[in-house]
């Protein structure tokens, strides 16, 4: 079934996949970004994820070829690191849905960075769905608050994952623009190593700080989930479709993230948000649809 499908329709799966295991990490990322630092988390996460895209990489071969600038991957493993380092000290602050609804504005930022590197134009269309999912964004970011949106009184948390989410939106367009034909696992796996060598040089005193051994179980819980699901088979799937898809149609999946989370949400804690939240979910899912129309 996989097989007769068009290359597009093949990118559209894979970030189908990638926002709902993306989501996780948001819900599970609020419980465990108090206990620990988050760059020596992410040294780890990179590790672990970077172990599991190199072994299957291996499997299929790694040509020398692939080596070949590897400037590449420390710029990209950089982006990465940048994202992944803010996401956690945003959650420190931000609620989950909020740092999810700050995630949909990727697409709005890829979209800019997508002209920039690739010179990538939006349709009206586009314009007008990155618009509405903007403003659902913002919605559910100022958790349905009229009178915080207009004083723009938004959470340290949600302004520091944001800063992260720039680093996300130019990892997009920047993987079309500097593959080389690597297949997309060992470009990965190329991506990983670059990452870890970077944060390892940023998070070493964190590193050697943290007692791993005291680290509560949610902290591993998260650990193991967002080296497995949310890095290592995300970053496969972000690449595979990035390969096959213009920028900010890639990102348009950002836009489900809030409604998945809302359902980890609900799972974990049995809380559901305010009604009035539900209505800027709803523009997001809006705006996915006007996104993903031919």
């Amino acid at each position: 079934m996989f097989a007769a499908l068009s290359q597009p329709a093949r990118g559209h799966l894979a970030m189908l996949a990638f926002s709902a295991l993306v989501a996780g990490s948001f819900s599970l990322g609020g419980l465990a970004a108090p206990f620990v630092d988050p760059g020596a988390l992410a040294v780890v996460r990179f590790l672990l994820a970077g172990a599991l895209v190199g072994a299957a990489a291996a499997t299929r071969g790694i040509p020398r070829q692939a080596w070949v600038a590897p400037w590449r991957y420390l710029v990209l493993g950089a982006l990465m690191g940048i994202y992944f380092v803010l996401m956690f000290e945003g959650l420190k602050t931000a609620a989950p849905v909020s740092a999810a609804a700050v995630f949909t504005l990727t697409p709005l930022m890829a979209a800019g960075f997508g002209w920039l590197f690739l010179r990538q134009r939006l349709t009206g269309r586009m314009a007008v769905a990155l618009a509405i999912g903007g403003c659902g964004a913002l919605w559910v970011i100022f958790r349905a608050d009229l009178r915080a949106l207009l004083a723009l009184h938004i959470g340290k948390g949600e302004v520091i994952y944001l800063v992260g989410c720039l680093a996300h939106a130019a990892y997009t367009p920047l993987v079309r623009k500097l593959n080389r034909g690597e297949p997309a696992v060992v470009f990965t796996f190329g991506m990983m190593l670059g990452g870890l060598a970077v944060l390892t040089i940023y998070a070493w005193p964190a590193l050697l700080a943290t007692d791993w051994a005291a680290l509560p179980g949610i902290v591993w819980v998260t650990l193991v989930y967002v080296a497995v699901a949310a890095s290592a088979m995300t970053f496969v799937l972000l690449q595979y479709a990035s390969l096959r898809l213009p920028a900010a149609k890639v990102m348009a999946y950002t836009y489900l993230v809030p409604s998945w989370v809302i359902l980890w949400e609900i799972a974990l804690h049995g809380a559901t948000p305010p009604g009035l939240v539900l209505v800027g979910v709803a523009l997001t899912m809006l705006a996915l649809g006007l996104l993903l129309k031919e």
